[in-house]
């Protein structure tokens, strides 16, 4: 059978809950940071002794290093963790050509003592993520190291594996293309390299097949012929706070489709029955929670037009659901913004990383409802055979650590929820990036056009140039206003992916203009050219701010990398999606611009917590409801 999970602790409320996090800030604390820069000085200085060993020698001082480790496994003494660390730089420096910086192994250290590590862009977060899971897997920890997506994956791993053979250990890339049987190989090694959506979703795989397997299926077959994974001991969350707070409001779902004709119908005639409903008159619209309500006029409207329609739509109630989807489609959904068309299907598009998810859809007839919208042939729903939520996942991991460029903003949250504190690491340079004053328009179509006359100008110096949009819509469509001004650029979106870490990687290149969608080409370096640092380095434009200040961070935060110069600045409009979800009218007729935008983002920030609470309390329900079943 695969792993259990553990019974977790319910969160604290009240006066525990300002207990508790005294605690993670006293966790927090500068104190932390000081101790590990003083072992970090030691492992620099003990590494000295490595550099003039020959390769054979060195390797039997990791093997041996190895082996105390083992024998030490639940707490390293500081004299072996230093030694081990200093063991492990010379090996890197050897098999990688990258030689630990101090920051580097401070953050290595961070991941050790299982805090969650905040190191600015460009830092070398590959090389702590690696020296991190050989810690884990010289103390009998088999890592898993979770990272955004497939390319991420494969890159790190091929590029660590002569590190890790160095080593002793055995290492291994999961992606969506791999069969069981591979699967199986890969996870059965010391490290692992996967996403955060394979990883659970393998997990979920696990217990449907021990759940389903009968007593004589059993027989002769051992636990390893019968699962993926071989538990959850340890793991280390690369972009922890995409992983583990923006991905956490949506459960990952396993489905499996079935013929449901009265349901395709149903949506068919759910598209043509919105167009009569009319908003304001017929239903209201509560934008901050994409919320529609029937207003009396609407409820006998839908009652009216349902008694003579059959089918599901006899049921008040299913009538309802029915007519609300297709609403909801109607005025949330938009294609090339939650969406795409892609031969002839629905592809679901990330809202937070812009990226494509071809194999998931939604559910509750929302899939089937924007296909009709579209005129698209109507697929069998889905029906849910196994759920779990993100945080029940990675809260059940024995020993969890993670980094990420933007973590203080949520630190609170990480304690609360994971019992991870988080610590700021220093930059190995000063950090030269240039914060431009923010730029604040009445109307949207003023704003864009002041983003294209400010590429202009920027572009004539020779700088390059990141420009992120929110959706795949703005970045074509500020695509053409930069043609139409004579000016050519890279685009990069979901519907672009093919070769998003190339055009990422040359984004530093002098004249270039790059146009991506949130943070795509996350976790590649931008390395700009060395004439153009004389002339200020690269300038970052968000023409949006995002619902949280962390991701309009991490925008700004690809430019300025390794004490490079740099610059980044903000756009936005009082008609941008942000401010019409989260403020009222009167708000944004009367508010200063600046308020405007810090209420909006506060607000949905706060909404956006409150959903990861809701999911945590549910996943607290089913732990207490089916606490008397065997997993």
């Amino acid at each position: 059978m695969t792993a259990q999970l553990q019974k977790l602790a319910p969160l604290h409320r009240g006066a525990d809950a300002l207990v508790y996090g005294a605690m993670g800030a006293w966790r927090r604390r500068g104190a932390t940071v000081r101790e590990w820069r003083k072992h970090a000085a030691r492992v620099e200085e003990f590494s000295s002794q490595y550099e003039a060993l020959a390769e054979a020698d060195l390797k039997e001082r990791v093997k041996l290093c190895r082996e105390r480790c083992m024998r030490k496994a639940r707490h390293l003494d500081d004299g072996l963790l230093v030694e081990t660390m200093a063991a492990l730089r010379e090996a890197a420096a050897r098999q990688l050509g990258l030689r630990a910086y101090g920051v580097q192994i401070m953050g290595a250290l961070a991941l050790n003592e299982g805090g969650l590590a905040e190191m600015a862009t460009g830092e070398g977060k590959t090389l702590v993520a690696a020296l991190g899971a050989v810690l884990n897997a010289f103390r009998g920890r088999p890592c898993h190291v979770i990272t955004v997506n497939d390319y991420l994956v494969t890159r790190d791993a091929k590029r660590m594996r002569n590190f890790f053979e160095f080593c002793g250990l055995s290492c291994g890339a999961i992606v969506a293309s791999m069969s069981p049987t591979e699967r199986r190989k890969v996870y059965r090694g010391d490290i692992t390299y996967v996403t955060s959506k394979e990883v659970l979703a393998d997990f979920l795989r696990d217990q449907l097949a021990c759940n389903q397997e009968s007593p004589s299926e059993r027989l002769g077959k051992t636990k390893r012929q019968r699962v993926l994974e071989r538990g959850l001991l340890s793991a280390i969350v690369d972009e922890a706070d995409s992983v583990l707070i923006d991905e956490a409001v949506t459960p990952l779902i396993i489905s499996q489709t079935r013929e449901n004709v009265s349901l395709s119908e149903s949506s068919q005639r759910g598209a043509t029955l919105a167009d009569q409903f009319v908003e304001g008159e017929d239903y209201e619209v509560k934008a901050s929670r994409r919320e529609i309500t029937l207003t009396k006029v609407g409820q006998r409207k839908l009652d009216d037009l349902g008694e003579d329609l059959g089918g599901l739509w006899k049921a008040p109630q299913r009538r309802w659901e029915l007519l609300r989807s297709a609403l909801v489609v109607i005025t949330f959904y938009e294609k090339d913004k939650q969406y795409l068309i892609k031969d002839g299907k629905v592809v679901i598009v990330d809202e937070f990383t812009g990226r494509p998810m071809p194999q998931r859809t939604w559910r509750q007839g929302l899939h089937q409802a924007i296909e009709a919208k579209e005129g698209l042939e109507i697929t069998a729903p889905s029906e849910t055979v196994a759920r779990m939520s993100f945080q029940r996942f990675f809260r059940s991991y024995r020993y969890l650590s993670g980094m990420t460029g933007t973590a203080r903003e949520a630190a609170s949250e990480f304690w609360h929820i994971y019992q991870r504190p988080v610590v700021r690491i220093p930059v190995n340079r000063p950090c030269q990036r240039c914060t431009v004053p923010v730029r604040a328009f009445r109307d949207r179509d003023e704003k864009w056009k002041a983003v294209v006359e400010s590429i202009c100008e920027i572009h004539e110096t020779g700088r390059p140039i990141l420009v992120g949009t929110r959706n795949v819509e703005a970045s074509e469509q500020l695509s053409q206003r930069l043609l139409e001004a004579g000016l050519v650029c890279q685009v990069l979106n979901a519907a672009r992916l093919a070769e998003e870490a190339l055009v990422i990687a040359k984004a530093g290149e002098a004249g270039r203009i790059t146009i991506a969608t949130n943070m795509a080409g996350r976790g590649t370096d931008i390395v700009i050219d060395r004439d153009v640092v004389d002339k200020g380095g690269l300038h970052v434009m968000a023409t949006e701010a995002h619902e949280s200040s962390r991701i309009d961070r991490q925008l700004f935060g690809r430019a300025g990398r390794q004490g490079d110069p740099g610059s980044s600045q903000l756009f936005f409009s009082l008609e941008d999606e942000l401010v019409q979800n989260h403020l009222s009218v009167r708000e944004r007729q009367w508010l200063p611009m600046g308020k405007a935008l810090r209420k909006a983002q506060t607000r949905a920030q706060r909404q956006a917590y409150q959903k990861r609470r809701r999911v945590l309390q549910m996943d607290d329900w089913l732990d207490n409801a089916l606490s008397f079943a065997s997993s």
